[in-house]
């Protein structure tokens, strides 16, 4: 397997994966829509082969805190695998793939609205509990899922609030697990 900073000349491979592991064309639209926006920049898009068929997808989109707290924070949105590549380890060595290029790029906090029984295994621990709030209040049941993982640990603890994510994500319905 390959995975490698998606191009623009991707942007189909791109799509493809998203609609694939999705059924449905909502996340490939918000991943369309991410990339053209410019509150999501700098975005890392990454794309993971198998003997040149793409097979999985990763964005991680620019956020802040309403703090306006000097960090660099980023979003993990979607993660996708088509299905018949499930299950062998490619999301997983997408997710640390793109927190390397993240931690490398002097990104602090990285957070995901996820599996909370998946997500873990790469470090993310509940943010509500470590006083981060989502974008949009997550119901008590789901609270678990919104998650952080940080790249330089010195920051949890230090600072705190409500986490703001890009304009074209900035919106409950894409804030559910």
């Amino acid at each position: 397997m390959i995975i490698r900073k998606a191009l623009y000349s991707d942007l189909d491979n791109v799509l493809f994966v998203e609609r694939a592991a999705f059924g449905s064309d909502e996340e490939a639209n918000l991943v369309r829509d991410l990339l053209g926006d410019d509150s999501a920049k700098p975005i890392v898009s990454l794309l993971a082969f198998q003997e040149n068929r793409a097979v999985g997808h990763i964005l991680f989109t620019k956020a802040r805190l309403e703090s306006k707290a000097l960090l660099s924070i980023s979003i993990l949105a979607p993660l996708a695998v088509v299905p018949d590549a499930q299950k062998q380890g490619i999301g997983g060595e997408l997710i640390e793939y793109g927190l390397q290029v993240l931690l490398e790029s002097g990104v602090d906090l990285v957070f995901v609205l996820g599996h909370p029984k998946y997500y873990p295994r790469y470090g993310f621990k509940p943010a509500g509990n470590l006083e981060f709030d989502a974008p949009y209040p997550i119901p008590d049941k789901n609270a678990d899922a919104w998650m952080v993982r940080a790249l330089r640990p010195e920051v949890i603890g230090t600072f705190s609030g409500k986490v703001i994510c890009a304009d074209k994500m900035n919106n409950p319905k894409y804030l559910r697990e």
